[in-house]
């Protein structure tokens, strides 16, 4: 019984697309927490729709976007000689879409509470725009910023639906944790799938009972 593979590939996903999803996700954040603009709802909206929307709907338009068919497949096609579908950078795209929210909205309620203040009296101190960012938002905003990392590799550990409609089912390639565990249930091997089932169980509660632990402990730092 060996599930190195799926456990690796899995890991590998998770910490690529959290990567990812810190660079995308921070700038999005700061600007909805600060903007004024009337298309903030909306933009908060499409960060959002991943939590409404059903995976298997999500996965089906990224396939359809990501296959050789289409203009942003035909160019990956063109740049590595592969597709983007059935293949780890396909999982990776469609993980960043998927656990998108999960970053975003952490860092941007963490960015909401740092407040106009602090970067206006940076400001007049002679700090740039960006170095007031780094010097001042970043550190006062750094559990929203962790919060918003662990969520995004925890939630994308845990994706089914869309890594299977966009990276289907093949061994070494895109076969990650959540799949073997449906894998396992199809061939009716329950020995496995409990081995699997039951080690998510307990990483997902462990990560959110970190999170909620740092949480409590910032509540009680700021009182």
């Amino acid at each position: 019984m060996s599930f190195g593979g799926p456990i690796l590939l899995t890991l590998q996903l998770a910490g690529v697309t959290t990567v990812i999803l810190l660079v995308i996700a921070m700038p999005i954040a700061w600007w909805l927490a600060n903007t004024t603009s009337r298309f903030k709802p909306f933009i908060e909206a499409l960060t959002a729709l991943p939590l409404v929307l059903p995976p298997t709907v999500l996965g089906f338009y990224l396939l359809i976007l990501m296959s050789p068919n289409s203009p942003v497949g035909a160019f990956w096609v063109r740049l590595t000689g592969d597709t983007l579908t059935f293949n780890f950078a396909g999982l990776v795209v469609a993980s960043v879409f998927y656990s998108l929210p999960f970053a975003v909205q952490p860092m941007q309620t963490a960015f909401q509470s740092v407040g106009r203040g602090m970067m206006e009296a940076a400001s007049t101190l002679g700090a740039r725009p960006l170095d007031a960012f780094r010097s001042v938002a970043l550190p006062l905003a750094k559990r929203g910023v962790l919060t918003a990392a662990v969520l995004s590799f925890a939630h994308t550990v845990g994706e089914f639906g869309v890594v299977l409609m966009v990276g289907g089912n093949i061994p070494g390639r895109t076969r990650v944790i959540s799949i073997e565990v449906y894998s396992a249930v199809e061939t009716l091997d329950y020995t496995t799938a409990h081995y699997l089932s039951g080690g998510l169980l307990v990483f997902s509660f462990v990560v959110l009972s970190l999170v909620y632990l740092m949480n409590q402990r910032g509540v009680r730092a700021g009182g």
